[in-house]
């Protein structure tokens, strides 16, 4: 189970969250977010990371040739695009840098996972390869790290193993219910930011080892 610890923020909670052995952790570049890292930090996080850390950098309707640089500054060679970003986005951002992996996040909302097998499909279309699909909860106004739950029952159902690339579950997930989760939706990975927290930003790293814990228990 592919886990990934979302919104570090500093160099000491880097390596703390890093020493307890995930996958993957999230750097937010997004300016409305409390989680939100400055630049030149995440260059120094991800120049300290040990290689089993893979640093992923996180974007919200950015513009493309701002990833390109912000993911070349920082060293970054996987970005998660968590905003409106269209198909054609993609594209022009795989085009430009073709070496960054890709992970799309969807905010599932209350038409269910209508339009994503489209926008998948565009994607396609356009030879767009996507690391993952990330699925997270809508909440007008936020893109992401509210805490809110994705109905999980809407997702299992709908999903389809040969249209969606591997799929990484988010949204309200804490070391109490990642679990449950996993066995309702067998995703190929886990993201969490808020259900890790004593604040919004602030990790509690016993929640944090709980959480990878908790989802590598449930995928034996």
């Amino acid at each position: 189970m592919w886990v990934k610890i979302c919104g570090i923020r500093d160099l000491k909670t880097a390596g703390d969250v890093a020493a307890l052995g995930p996958d993957a952790i999230g750097l937010n570049f997004y300016d409305g977010s409390p989680r939100r890292v400055e630049i030149d930090v995440a260059a120094e996080i991800v120049r300290r990371l040990p290689s089993g850390v893979e640093p992923v950098g996180v974007f919200v309707n950015h513009a493309v040739e701002d990833v390109i640089a912000i993911a070349s500054h920082c060293g970054l060679t996987t970005v998660q695009m968590h905003g409106d970003e269209t198909a054609h986005d993609l594209s022009e951002l795989q085009h430009r840098s073709p070496a960054l992996k890709i992970i799309r996040a969807h905010r599932l909302g209350r038409e269910g996972s209508r339009g994503l097998a489209d926008y998948l499909a565009e994607c396609r279309k356009l030879g767009v390869r996507l690391m993952a699909l990330l699925v997270d909860a809508h909440v007008d106004g936020a893109y992401g790290g509210t805490g809110k739950s994705v109905a999980w029952d809407e997702i299992a159902p709908n999903r389809r193993e040969a249209d969606w690339p591997p799929f990484i579950l988010a949204g309200g997930l804490t070391p109490d219910t990642v679990a449950t989760g996993i066995a309702a939706v067998q995703p190929w990975g886990v993201d969490v930011a808020s259900g890790v927290e004593s604040e919004p930003g602030g990790k509690d790293f016993e929640r944090v080892k709980s959480f990878i814990d908790a989802a590598r228990r449930a995928q034996q």
